[in-house]
C-alpha cells in the first residue's frame, strides 16, 4: 500500500539515464504512482553494464518504485496509446532533446489538449532557446560547458579531469524537478490549473556554482583579474594545463577548510567562522592564522612563502598521528571533521543505519538489494520505497487495463509490436 503526501497522483515518465529517473525515483517515494515508458529494448541506462539480461545497478539505482510500461512510441498506435491514458494522469516528466516530444506526440501541446490541468516538466541539456538549443548533452558535457570542470581545477595528461564521484547537474536537475512538481500540484490545487515546467541541466550546474556564477563588481577584483589572466593566457594559444594555472583560485594558506594526510589515512576538516578556527588552532596546536591573520594577502609573495611554510607545519603534525586519535580530539574541541571514507563502507555503518539511511528491498528478478531510501523524513505522511526498480514491461498490461483497454485489445497492440517486449 503506497504512502506518503502524493499517494493518488499519477505520473508518466518519459525519460532516461540519471536527472529524469532520480526525480520520478523521488515522486514515487513520496508516494506517486510512477508509470515509467520504456521502449522494447529498455532505456539506456538498462543497457549499460548489465549484471544480467535486461538490468543494471545503474536503472534499479534510479528507478525504484515504478511500474514499467513499454511503448514503441514511433507508432502513431502508441502516441494513441498515451492519449488514451491522459485522463488518469496528473504529471509528465520528459527529457529528450527539445525537438523529439513534438515528433513523438508526447508535447505539451498535445497531452494538454487532453489534460487541460496537465503538470508537465521539460528537461532539456541547455534550454529551449539560444545557439545550443539543439545539443544534446550528458552530465559530463554540462560540466565542461557551465564551467564546473574548470572550477575543479583537475588536470589529466594535457586536459581537463572530469568529475567523476557523482554527476551533479543530473542528479540536482532530478531534485531540482521533483521540488517543481510539488510546487505545481500545490498551485493546480489552490487554482485547478496545470502548467509547463522547463528546468535545465546547465542552469543547475550554475546554481550549484554559487558565488562564482556571481558577478558582483565591488567584490570582485581578484576574480577580474584571474579572468584577465586566462583570456590572455587563451590569446596566445596556451595548452589546457597552461589555462587551469592561471585560473586557479588564490586560497592563502588554507588550513581551515581542506583534507589532510594522516598516520593512517586521511581526514577532513570543515570550519567557516571564526570561532571554529579557533578550536582548529587550538586541536592542532598551531598559532598560525591563516585567512584570520590581519596582514592575509595571498598575493603578496612574501606573505604566501611564510604561509605555505605554515601550512607545511600542519600538515606534518596532522601527519603525525592516526585518524582515530585526531577524531578524538577534534570531537572534543568541536571541530567539524570527518575521516575520508569509502562509499561501500557506509552502507554498512552504524550512523547511516541509526538514521534509517539505507532500505532493504527484494527486486522481482536480482533478489535482496540495499539501497539509499527516499531523501527526507516525514513525521505526518512518512516517505517509504514503494519497492525495487520494476522488470522491462512487467506493468504494461496493468496500465492498459486501467486505462480502459481490454485484453483482446491489448493483445492485438502486443502482436503490431505497438506496446509491450517482442
Amino acid at each position: 500500500m503506497a504512502s506518503g503526501p502524493l499517494v493518488g497522483i499519477r505520473v508518466l515518465e518519459f525519460t532516461q539515464v540519471i536527472a529524469g529517473p532520480f526525480a520520478c525515483q523521488n515522486l514515487a517515494d513520496m508516494g506517486a504512482e510512477v508509470i515509467k515508458v520504456e521502449p522494447p529494448e529498455g532505456e539506456p541506462w538498462r543497457q549499460f553494464a548489465q549484471f544480467m539480461p535486461g538490468e543494471a545497478k545503474y536503472f534499479q539505482s534510479l528507478n525504484r518504485g515504478k511500474k514499467s510500461l513499454v511503448l514503441s512510441l514511433q507508432d502513431p498506435a502508441a502516441q494513441e496509446v498515451v492519449r488514451t491514458l491522459m485522463p488518469t494522469i496528473d504529471v509528465v516528466v520528459v527529457n529528450y532533446r527539445p525537438d523529439v516530444p513534438k515528433r513523438l506526440g508526447i508535447d505539451y501541446e498535445t497531452l494538454s489538449a487532453v489534460r487541460p490541468d496537465l503538470i508537465y516538466v521539460d528537461n532539456t541539456a541547455f534550454g529551449r532557446k539560444g545557439p545550443w538549443a539543439h545539443r544534446p548533452g550528458y552530465d559530463v558535457v554540462v560540466q565542461a560547458a557551465s564551467g564546473l570542470m574548470a572550477a575543479e581545477g583537475k588536470v589529466a595528461g594535457d586536459g581537463p579531469d572530469v568529475i567523476r564521484s557523482v554527476p551533479i547537474a543530473d542528479y540536482g536537475t532530478g531534485v531540482t524537478i521533483a521540488w517543481g512538481v510539488c510546487a505545481a500540484l500545490y498551485h493546480r490545487e489552490r487554482t485547478g490549473k496545470g502548467q509547463f515546467i522547463q528546468s535545465t541541466l546547465l542552469k543547475t550546474a550554475l546554481a550549484f556554482q554559487g558565488s562564482v556564477a556571481f558577478d558582483l563588481p565591488i567584490a570582485d577584483e581578484r576574480v577580474h583579474m584571474r579572468m584577465d589572466r586566462v583570456h590572455a593566457a587563451q590569446e596566445r594559444g596556451a595548452t589546457y594545463p597552461e589555462l587551469a594555472e592561471a585560473y586557479k583560485p588564490l586560497m592563502g594558506g588554507n588550513i581551515y577548510y581542506r583534507a589532510y594526510a594522516t598516520a593512517d589515512g586521511a581526514l577532513s576538516v570543515g570550519a567557516l567562522s571564526p570561532s571554529l578556527w579557533a578550536k582548529v588552532r587550538k586541536a592542532i596546536g598551531t598559532d598560525y592564522l591563516g585567512m584570520q591573520d590581519p596582514e592575509f594577502d595571498p598575493l603578496n609573495p612574501e606573505w604566501v612563502a611564510k604561509a605555505e611554510a605554515k601550512v607545511a607545519e600542519v600538515e606534518a603534525t596532522i601527519r603525525s598521528k592516526k585518524t582515530a586519535e585526531w577524531m578524538v580530539i577534534f570531537d572534543r574541541e568541536g571541530v567539524p571533521a570527518s575521516p575520508v571514507n569509502f562509499t561501500e563502507d557506509l552502507i554498512n555503518d552504524p550512523q547511516v543505519l541509526a538514521n534509517d539511511m539505507m532500505v532493504d528491498l527484494e527486486h522481482d528478478l536480482s533478489g535482496p538489494q540495499r539501497q539509499v531510501g527516499p531523501l527526507l523524513d516525514f513525521s505526518l505522511t512518512p516517505l517509504e520505497a514503494q519497492g525495487a526498480s520494476p522488470p522491462i514491461d512487467r506493468d504494461t498490461n496493468e496500465v492498459l487495463r486501467g486505462g480502459g483497454y481490454t485484453d483482446a485489445q491489448i493483445a492485438d497492440l502486443r502482436s503490431r509490436g505497438v506496446v509491450g517486449c517482442p
